[in-house]
C-alpha cells in the first residue's frame, strides 16, 4: 500500500510460499473437466487457490471460451477472438456440477464485448441448466461489466442466481494501467443496477492489492462499493503471472489483510475474505451462508 508506480523485481515471500496438494480428488477433478471440454478460471487464471480447490472437490467453471476479447496487464487469461459460443456448455458444465455433487458451484466468464449482450444469455442458460440438474446446489456467478448494457444484466439476474460477483479489480487512479478496457464507475454502476433489479439478490465485489494503491484509495473503494449496496468484499495479493505483466509493486502482510477484515466489516459489509492468497470464488459459499443468514434476521 504505496505510492511507488515503478516497483522492481520483488520476492516471493514465506506466506505466499504454499504447499501444493494433490490425491485422487484433485485427478478426479482434472479428469472431469478434461473429458466435458470444460475450462476452470482455476487453471486459466493461474489461481494459487486451485490445488486446493481440486482437493476438495471444487472448481470455479469458466464458460464462452478461453480467450478475452480484452488485455488487461494483470491477467494470465489468453487475449483474442474466440468464436462462437458453445451453446452445449451449459448443459456440461450442470452435468459436471451434479457428477461432482457441488453443494455450491461457482461460474465465471472471459469477457466477450464481440457478443451483443456480452455471454449474458449463455450464463443464465447456465444457471438454469444447473438448476435443472441440481436444484439444491448454490450458484453464483463472476461476471464481466458487460459494456454497461443494463439489459443484458437484466437477463442474467432474472435467471436468479444466488450471489452476483462483479469485480473492481484494482482503485479508480489505477485503472488506466490495469484496466485500460474498463470503466471503474460502470463497474460500480453495475452493481447498484443488480439491486435496482433484484433487491434481494445477494452482491459480492474484490480487489487485488499490491499494485501501488494507498490505504486511503483502498478505504476509498470500500467505500464506494458500499454505497452501490455491495453485500460481501473479497481482498487478495496480486501475483503477477509473468514478466509480460505488470510487476508487483508491493506484498502485503497477513497482518494488514487481517486489519482490512475489520475495517471491512465495520463499515457495513456483511462478508468479507482478505487475505493473500484469496480470490474471488475463495470460501464463496462460507460467504454466501454469513450474508444469507444476516438477510434472514
Amino acid at each position: 500500500m504505496t505510492e511507488n508506480n515503478h516497483p522492481v523485481s520483488l520476492g516471493k515471500p514465506k506466506w505466499l510460499r504454499r504447499r501444493l496438494p494433490s490425491g485422487p480428488q484433485y485427478e478426479e477433478v482434472r479428469a472431469l473437466l478434461k473429458n466435458n471440454c470444460l475450462t476452470t478460471v482455476c487453471q486459466e487464471a493461474q489461481c494459487p487457490n486451485q490445488f486446493e480447490c481440486y482437493s476438495r472437490g471444487t472448481a470455479t467453471f469458466m464458460i464462452l471460451g478461453e480467450k478475452c476479447t480484452r488485455n488487461c496487464m494483470f491477467c494470465a487469461v489468453d487475449h483474442g477472438p474466440d468464436g462462437a459460443p458453445d451453446l452445449d456448455e451449459p448443459e456440461r458444465v450442470a452435468q459436471a456440477v451434479k457428477t461432482m455433487g457441488l453443494q455450491y458451484s461457482v461460474i465465471t466468464s472471459v469477457t466477450r464485448d464481440d457478443l451483443e449482450d456480452g455471454g449474458a444469455s449463455l450464463f443464465a442458460a447456465t444457471v438454469k441448466a444447473i438448476r435443472r440438474q441440481s436444484p439444491d446446489t448454490l450458484v453464483e456467478i463472476l461476471i464481466p461489466d458487460l459494456q454497461g448494457n443494463w439489459d443484458a444484466l437484466q437477463t442474467i439476474v432474472t435467471a436468479a442466481p444466488d450471489v452476483l460477483n462483479h469485480n473492481v479489480e484494482t482503485i479508480s487512479r489505477l485503472y488506466p494501467t490495469v484496466r485500460p478496457q474498463a470503466v471503474y464507475h460502470r463497474s460500480l454502476e453495475l452493481l447498484a443496477m443488480v439491486k435496482r433489479f433484484d433487491a434481494k439478490m445477494i452482491t459480492k465485489s474484490g480487489i487485488m492489492l499490491g499494485l501501488g494503491e494507498s490505504m486511503e484509495e483502498i478505504l476509498e473503494v470500500m467505500d464506494d462499493l458500499l454505497a452501490a449496496n455491495c453485500d460481501i468484499l473479497t481482498l487478495g495479493q496480486y501475483l503477477q503471472p509473468s514478466k509480460k505483466h505488470l510487476a508487483v509493486n508491493e506484498f502485503i502482510h497477513p497482518e494488514n489483510f487481517a486489519e482490512l477484515k475489520k475495517i471491512a466489516l465495520t463499515k457495513g459489509f456483511i462478508g468479507v475474505a482478505s487475505g493473500p492468497s484469496v480470490r474471488s470464488s475463495y470460501e464463496a459459499g462460507k460467504l454466501y451462508r454469513t450474508v444469507f443468514q444476516q438477510q434472514q434476521k
